[in-house]
């Protein structure tokens, strides 16, 4: 298959270097520079600018900061042919991105990424930690198996977009529809808390719309208050503590 990902940082770049064996991967970043050159010939993918990386492919992953989407070209996805498969992989935080009103106002994140691109879209990744992702995957049927949600409106794009997380090791739950898609966002229980399928399929019935906002604020204001020498399990207690949730053991 041949991907095209928009966006180096820890997830589109990780994405990238897991599913580089088999398949065609290009990678643009901001501006294409011997930076982006390096890293991509070091994973053995292509170092692209942004409309290239939308060129000749069957999926597009945008994996840049929320607020960094509507700085795309407004014309990049317009000779892109429909059944291209665009996924993203944002999230939402204030204190990043500032106070974007449609989303403050309740507004689904995926949906307003949508609305910019001007396409359709598959909302993945996004619901899991830079280590998860380096370490956390593997081969199916393992005991002990992590999962993410995939949410989005083309059940057949889903489940393509389906086989490329259970290719990086990961299995997949139904995240509903776009709309839906608020339930894998920051401050809900099954937001970067390393669940299994039945876990997350379990904490994504239990997401609050209403307290997912303030759970959010709370988790990245702790983590701001830690600094930077946080290890992996501590910042995994602190997003399930700050979620409210804590799955049912058996």
């Amino acid at each position: 298959m041949k991907i095209g990902i928009i966006g180096a940082g820890s997830i589109g770049y990780n994405v990238a270097k897991k599913l580089a064996p088999n398949h065609t991967i290009k990678i643009a970043a901001s501006k294409l520079g011997d930076e982006l050159t390096k890293k991509a010939e070091a994973i053995g993918i292509t170092a692209v600018d942004i409309r290239a990386a939308v060129k000749d492919v069957d999926v597009v992953i945008t994996s840049i900061p929320l607020k960094s989407i509507p700085d795309l070209p407004k014309d990049l996805f317009e000779h892109v042919p429909e059944h291209v498969i665009v996924a993203d992989t944002a999230n939402y935080y204030p204190l990043r991105d500032g106070h974007i009103q449609a989303l403050d106002e309740g507004k689904v994140e995926s949906v307003w990424v949508s609305e910019h691109l001007g396409r359709p879209i598959i909302k993945v990744f996004n619901n899991l930690m830079t280590h998860t992702l380096v370490h956390g995957g593997k081969p199916a049927g393992e005991p002990g198996r992590l999962a993410i949600t995939v949410a989005g409106d083309n059940e057949e794009a889903k489940e393509i977009i389906a086989d490329l997380v259970d290719e990086i090791g990961f299995d997949v739950v139904d995240g509903g529809k776009l709309v839906d898609s608020w339930r894998q966002q920051p401050g809900t229980p099954g937001y970067c808390s390393e669940f299994n399928k039945q876990e997350l399929t379990a904490a994504w019935g239990a997401a609050n719309k209403e307290t997912a906002p303030q759970n959010r604020d709370e988790v990245i204001r702790s983590f701001m208050e830690k600094g930077d020498q946080l290890t992996h399990e501590e910042m995994l207690s602190l997003n399930r503590l700050g979620n409210k949730y804590q799955p049912e053991t058996k």
